[in-house]
């Protein structure tokens, strides 16, 4: 399945919406509340940027087939981020690049649809966990909320690792779409 590429495809329009909502929460944040306790266990707001971030080179290096590093304690997490998502977009923009075919470490999936499936999902909840860590909006993308919750139910079995999502919270009967997933995952609103 292509979900297109380019400029003006799903895959890339989708990703810029999550990764400017991302970028707008980090350059949002108060100086004094990096670290504060985020909704991930063990994990300040600056650790949930880090992780995106580090996420984000892992994924590019699967392109490049070499190694990256998460980003190092006196980094500069914005700029590092800044540069990461930068990056994404670029070989989003490449047709080439979009279909190049990442390693059994990410699911032997073309970069795009791993874009489209995992980055989209975890940039987008570590979009709410930093922005309930910092005190910022916590509103997410309504049409990435329901393809990471189609995508990540159809997961549930896989996802349930240790050090990956806690265990389901029932949602109330009037919970919205948003809520219903960040429940699923564990994360009480």
């Amino acid at each position: 399945m292509t979900y297109g590429v380019g400029m003006g495809s799903p895959t890339t329009s989708l990703y810029a919406r999550v990764a400017q909502d991302f970028t707008d929460r980090l350059l949002g944040c108060p100086q004094d509340r990096w670290n504060s306790a985020s909704p991930c266990p063990g994990w300040t707001a600056r650790d949930v940027a880090a992780h995106v971030v580090g996420n984000h080179r892992r994924a590019c290096a699967g392109l490049r087939g070499h190694g990256y590093r998460a980003p190092t304690a006196g980094e500069d997490v914005v700029a590092a981020w800044l540069e990461a998502t930068a990056e994404v977009q670029a070989a989003l923009k490449s047709e080439a690049t979009a279909q190049q075919v990442l390693g059994a470490e990410f699911g032997n999936l073309p970069f795009e649809h791993f874009v489209r499936r995992m980055a989209c999902a975890d940039t987008l909840i570590h979009t709410w966990d930093f922005a309930r860590a910092t005190g910022q909006d916590e509103h997410l993308d309504p049409e990435a909320v329901e393809l990471a919750r189609t995508f990540l139910v159809a997961e549930d079995d896989r996802i349930r690792l240790p050090h990956a999502f806690g265990a389901k919270v029932a949602p109330t009967d009037n919970a919205d779409t948003q809520t219903q997933l960040l429940n699923f995952l564990g994360r009480t609103t």
